[in-house]
């Protein structure tokens, strides 16, 4: 299906890993790569009226969300130059779009894993998945989510004659459907004492490694990425903190207690594998994570995305301890030409002064760690928050956590071939912030940190937690 583009991956200094993609091959010519090719196990679409023209998926009618797919196009002519235009509607019923600009091969065939997008599209060079990390929202400030785990997104695909604006006559459509519940995997809603959750479970018998997984400040109770990682063998509940059901409206005060019986319910569960669970925490779910590996018991690995490593927004308590929210200060906004806010700068230093209160006390975490770093978050100093992280553990004699940075990376690090979010209402905020992030760059990262995450739990879930082991 063409070539890959190598990954490399060089230490910089002591503090982080730097993971870049680069093409190593020769510059992708319409004539070296669009050569003939048909993807094996496809499905050709029905053409339009009498046409010719076919398009054909791989896998051919559904595949999971962070699944690559294969995207052809027959029956063209010659060098024939078209527009491919993929189209999304979410649950409420917002369009995402985004188009490439292509020529066939000499006999007619067009695959995108061979064929470069030409400029003037949403994208372009080699990029068989760009129809879908390109996507783009009509609405301005609006971010794709996955509210319905249980229904798909029907991606809508059509090829139009030539590269004008707007297109010429439509040659063919098709439509394939973009999974998020894997066959066999079951998902459990999760009402016991004060938890509200949903358990996903793999397919079998089990145990399966447990991950309690947190998002941010949005509240709810998201789904998605917990499913989709389930279809991976870990059992995975996803955990709402508030702004969901009878939970707090707002956020304003969190009892560890609450997520303390979280930990438990996983735990005592049977198809849960012990001795202890791992915890996925994205934004202010990462350091409330920290703060629960830090506190609480029965915690093997932590990983972190784009978290703080102090208590950010609001008061933490646990028994007789409180840990005071980050001081801010909202003069640090900067606003742009477009109205958007840039708040990277608005939260003080964790180590100066009275801030120091807010510094969640790692050192007493037994659990190993991980933290994904987009360098270019606009939300927070991600990196800068890893990186004090580590040193914190380490200057207290624990172990150095995995620290994984991506350039061009933005704040919302999602599964695989979500489209970059540049910007969107920030409910703290009360206006529309800017995460960050190339759409290329930021897309190459989701793909990598999600494998990243994956091989992290599969390391570290399956064994003793690292509290009990001996060290060197």
């Amino acid at each position: 299906m063409g070539q890959v583009a190598a990954l490399s991956v060089r230490q910089v200094s002591s503090r982080c890993w730097q993971r870049q993609c680069c093409w190593h091959g020769p510059k992708p010519l319409l004539s070296q790569h669009c050569s003939p090719s048909w993807i094996p196990g496809g499905l050709a679409a029905r053409s339009l009226s009498s046409m010719a023209t076919s398009i054909r998926f791989s896998p051919a009618a559904r595949s999971l969300f962070d699944e690559p797919l294969g995207i052809a196009v027959q029956g063209l002519g010659p060098r024939q130059q078209v527009t491919l235009r993929a189209s999304l509607q979410d649950e409420a019923g917002e369009l995402f779009e985004a188009h490439g600009r292509y020529q066939a091969a000499d006999d007619g065939e067009l695959d995108l894993a061979r064929c470069p997008a030409l400029p003037g599209g949403s994208f372009s060079g080699l990029e068989p998945m760009g129809l879908l990390w390109a996507l783009q929202p009509r609405k301005p400030f609006w971010r794709l989510v996955k509210k319905d785990v249980q229904t798909p997104f029907r991606l809508q695909l059509e090829v139009l004659e030539g590269h004008g604006d707007p297109p010429g006559q439509l040659l063919a459509q098709a439509e394939h459907e973009r999974l998020f519940l894997r066959d066999g995997v079951r998902r459990v809603p999760v009402r016991e004492g004060r938890i509200r959750a949903t358990l996903f479970l793999p397919p079998g018998n089990g145990p399966f490694p447990g991950i309690i997984d947190l998002y941010g400040t949005g509240g709810g109770l998201p789904e998605y990425r917990a499913c989709l990682l389930a279809n991976y063998g870990f059992a995975v509940l996803a955990l709402a903190f508030y702004g969901y059901e009878d939970l707090p409206k707002e956020m304003k005060e969190f009892h560890l207690e609450y997520f303390e019986e979280a930990i438990n319910y996983m735990l005592k569960h049977t198809q849960v594998k012990g001795p202890g669970v791992g915890l996925l925490g994205f934004s202010k779910g990462g350091d409330l994570c920290l703060s629960m590996a830090s506190f609480l018991k029965g915690i093997t690995a932590t990983a972190v995305i784009n978290g703080s490593v102090a208590n950010v927004g609001a008061v933490l308590r646990y028994k007789d301890i409180t840990i005071p929210p980050l001081g801010a200060d909202a003069k640090r906004i900067k606003i742009n030409k477009s109205g958007i806010a840039d708040i990277v700068d608005v939260l003080n230093n964790p180590l100066e002064g009275p801030n120091r209160r807010s510094f969640i006390p790692l050192e007493k975490a037994e659990c190993r760690f991980l933290f994904i770093v987009g360098q270019d978050d606009h939300n927070w100093k991600s990196e800068f928050f890893a990186v004090e992280g580590s040193k914190h553990l380490q200057a207290h004699g624990k172990e150095k956590p995995e620290i994984v940075c991506y350039p061009g990376a933005g704040h919302y690090i999602e599964p695989p071939f979500f489209p970059m979010c540049a910007a969107s209402m920030h409910l703290l905020v009360g206006k529309p912030v800017m995460w960050g992030g190339e759409p290329k760059a930021h897309s190459e990262a989701q793909r990598d940190a999600w494998q990243q995450i994956q091989a992290f739990f599969h390391r570290h879930l399956n064994g003793k937690p690292s509290g009990t082991t001996n060290k060197l």
